[in-house]
């Protein structure tokens, strides 16, 4: 049997035909519910995935990925909404959640992706993945981002593409090959220079000024954090 499963779904979607879908993939259910608040703790371990239904509103998901962290800490969340909103994706990545799909999905590409994260990756609609997890802005983009950087200094800038890959304090000091201390001082340097109250407001805000989280292949190597415009 494949990785342990909850469903948190509404009764805008078929429980049982997602149940159905899953299982005849190998994916085992432990549970499911139809809202997020009404979440407990049992005695078995966190499921290893959970598959979230909310609307494409920032706020609603925001809370739905605290209140599955507060219970399940463990646990990959993907969230399934109705559309795409930036906000709420961009919250989703400040949260670490572990994929945003839309319901529009198709059955094998549903079961394609979270089989994805079963093995540790995150999962975003194919038509973003290129702006926002492996592709490269545009040139207008790249000026934006420059003209709008508000004093960040190049390593308070790789801390912020590290943080739009939902990376928490810790991972974010060991890609940057410093200590989760000095991360903490970067961040709230960036949250005061942008003028964000907390991290999901920071990956919005700079995902709407051109930047990109940065990718494996260029940790630690990504030129002022702006890919080479300075």
């Amino acid at each position: 049997m494949g990785a342990s499963t909850m469903l948190l779904v509404g009764p805008s979607l078929s429980r049982a035909g997602l149940k159905s879908l899953l299982e005849g993939a190998q994916f085992k259910i432990v549970g499911e519910v139809a809202d997020v608040s009404l979440l407990s703790r049992g005695a078995d371990p966190d499921p290893d995935i959970a598959l979230v239904e909310a609307p494409a509103d920032p706020k609603i998901v925001l809370e739905a990925l605290q209140r599955l962290d507060e219970v399940f800490p463990d646990t990959a969340a993907v969230i399934l909404s109705d559309e795409i909103c930036m906000a709420a994706l961009a919250g989703c990545l400040a949260a670490g959640a572990s994929g945003f799909l839309t319901k529009d999905i198709s059955p094998d590409a549903l079961l394609r992706s979270l089989q994805l994260v079963a093995l540790g990756e995150k999962v975003f609609p194919t038509y973003l993945a290129g702006l926002l997890v492996h592709g490269v802005p545009d040139r207008g983009q790249l000026r934006a981002a420059a003209d709008n950087s508000c004093g960040l200094s190049d390593r308070e800038i790789e801390t912020l593409q590290c943080l739009l890959r939902g990376e928490s304090n810790k991972l974010i000091a060991k890609r940057l090959s410093i200590s989760e201390a000095t991360i903490k001082v970067h961040m709230k340097s960036v949250l005061r220079k942008i003028k964000a109250s907390n991290r999901t407001q920071a990956a919005i805000w700079a995902i709407s000024h051109g930047y990109m989280p940065v990718r494996d292949s260029l940790a630690g190597a990504v030129a002022k954090g702006r890919f080479g415009l300075g």
